[in-house]
């Protein structure tokens, strides 16, 4: 209710971790987690890797222009939020539950950086679950060729070569060796679920 990122966000991304985790399962890599089923789980996950904005006020969510430095540290946050509100759904139902795992993961860790420098906990390299080093590139792909009220969308093909060069650094080489094969799957997949502006969002962005 107050996201006003589209559903074809959601769909678009979802889309993309499962293209990419069934090209590694087919690569041989990382073969113990990504299991058919946990593609699977992890691709219904996905809608839930920012469910923590739900804690971060409209006014640092929506600004349309840079963050503070105050504001960066307090959007940094919504990873803690989201994690706490998923354990919080489990201990709710007495117990944990496979889907959320990933949930979990996907929540506290999408801006972790292979290189080690992202956060909350600053993990790198294999330490980062593999689900959230594939919601990490997922997440920033569909971010940089989509409108935001703080940005306009960037072509398909730069953002691609803009993910190529953070090989290593911000994303995982595997992974991203396997976005940078799918790239043409993941250009008709943000073709097939555009995202459609409301007259409500309209407004809001003027």
């Amino acid at each position: 209710t107050r996201d006003r990122e589209t559903g074809a966000h959601i769909q678009r991304t979802a889309n993309y971790v499962k293209e990419l985790g069934l090209h590694l399962r087919k690569q041989s890599i990382c073969i113990d987690t990504l299991t058919l089923e946990n593609i699977l789980l992890m691709t219904k996950s996905a809608p839930l890797h920012d469910i923590g904005k739900m804690g971060i006020s409209d006014t640092i969510l929506w600004k349309p222009g840079k963050l503070t430095n105050e504001e960066y540290e307090v959007m940094k946050k919504h990873t803690l939020i989201g994690n706490r509100a998923i354990v919080g759904a489990e201990k709710l139902l007495g117990s944990e539950v496979s889907f959320l795992r990933f949930a979990k993961e996907m929540a506290l860790f999408h801006h972790e950086r292979w290189d080690g420098a992202g956060y909350p906990k600053g993990l790198s390299g294999e330490s980062i679950p593999i689900s959230a080093r594939l919601m990490a590139l997922a997440d920033v792909y569909d971010a940089l060729i989509s409108r935001r009220v703080y940005k306009e969308a960037i072509p398909h093909e730069t953002a691609a070569a803009m993910i190529a060069a953070e090989s290593g650094k911000q994303f995982d080489p595997d992974v991203t060796a396997a976005f940078l094969e799918l790239a043409g799957r993941f250009k008709e997949i943000a073709e097939t679920y555009r995202d459609e502006v409301s007259e409500a969002d309209r407004e809001f962005s003027v």
